[in-house]
């Protein structure tokens, strides 16, 4: 099995409703999917992925030498008594806002990231769009009832680096869960994998592929639907070899939106009462 990967281009010619019919499947059966031909330029993704390693090596990679999972995983192989490092990830990350402070050592670091950020945010809206019509939601309902009253959806972006691990058997790259928010865009690494979706109880790799823009279901759209998007359990493995960057964007509810299926897909009067998905605030 591989995950499906779609040519979002083809949404503006005659392979429209093909197209419309993968992103579904992609988004009902999987959780996850590719998009290649996405509208963001390669200069650009190029241009990301060279700040963002030069970043790692200039202002990140000597912290994460020091770090707590590297002094965990030295004490656990030194007293080889065959346990694992528990609740930490093989993983440097930096987190990206809007009003929070960026690395300012890498030239161009901010620039290039404040543009792929605009143009993953655009994204993300028509990768809902595509969402909404083939639930037959009317246009931008996602982004409304993400936005909430506060009328400001979360957009936050995570720069994580999985260095090369000693022993990758006792760790985890990243720990197996679902993303608790809305539409994820990852910008994945293109030589070095380790990703992988838990699917019909077996792991399955997210194959690298140049360029291509990974989306993923969170919770939310899980519960937006009322089941029919679904959230996936998914991981990283830590690795020998290759320092695995990976470039995630989370569009997200703000904090006093209300969630709860969409009306329209509520499909009678018992299933609101006893819904599998009851109404929360998402900071709830």
């Amino acid at each position: 099995m591989a995950i499906p990967v779609i040519d979002f281009s083809k949404l503006s010619g005659e392979e429209r409703a093909k197209t419309m019919a993968e992103i579904a499947n992609g988004c009902e059966e999987w959780g996850f999917f590719q998009l290649v031909n996405h509208g963001i330029s390669e200069e650009l993704l190029e241009r990301v992925k060279k700040v963002c390693s030069e970043c790692y090596k200039m202002e990140r990679e000597e912290n994460f030498k020091n770090s707590t999972p590297v002094k965990l995983l030295k004490e656990i192989a030194e007293k080889k008594n065959g346990n694992n490092v528990e609740n930490v990830d093989w993983e440097d990350v930096l987190t990206l806002l809007d009003n929070s402070q960026w690395p300012s050592q890498t030239p161009g670091f901010k620039e290039t990231m404040a543009e792929y950020r605009a143009e993953l945010k655009k994204l993300a809206i028509k990768v809902m769009e595509v969402m909404e019509e083939n639930l037959g939601l009317p246009k931008g309902y996602i982004k409304k009832a993400f936005d909430g009253e506060e009328d400001s959806a979360f957009f936050g972006t995570k720069v994580s680096h999985y260095p090369p691990c000693p022993q990758p058997e006792l760790v985890n790259g990243l720990r197996a869960h679902t993303d608790a928010g809305g539409v994820i865009l990852l910008f994945q690494d293109d030589k070095v994998g380790g990703l992988q979706i838990l699917k019909e109880g077996q792991w399955i790799d997210v194959q690298p592929v140049p360029n291509a823009i990974v989306i993923n279901t969170g919770d939310q759209v899980e519960v937006l639907s009322n089941g029919r998007y679904k959230s996936v359990w998914h991981r990283v493995l830590a690795t020998p070899d290759g320092n695995r960057r990976s470039v995630a964007s989370f569009y997200n509810p703000s904090l006093k939106a209300t969630i709860s299926p969409a009306p329209q897909l509520v499909e009678n009067l018992k299933q609101e009462v006893d819904r599998t998905y009851p109404k929360f605030v998402f900071a709830d």
